[in-house]
């Protein structure tokens, strides 16, 4: 979905991308990495409007980060 812009389940291709964000307690789609709510990896999550099929997705420049922290 991300990549082709068409939902896998429906084949529409109304697709919105919602960005994650961190919030305080913790709240918000995102992967902490850190002690702070500054350390944080977003998740964004695609969306299909037709269906309601959604995706998550890390974003390339972030997986080293999840890497260092997970592995």
């Amino acid at each position: 979905m991300k990549n082709t812009g068409i939902c896998p389940k429906c084949g529409q291709s109304n697709i919105i991308r919602i960005e994650g964000q961190a919030k305080a307690y913790g709240a918000g789609n995102n992967i902490p990495v850190g002690i702070t709510i500054f350390s944080y990896v977003k998740v964004p999550r695609y969306v299909c409007l037709d269906c309601g099929y959604s995706e998550e997705w890390i974003d390339l420049e972030d997986l080293p980060v999840l890497e260092e922290k997970f592995r």
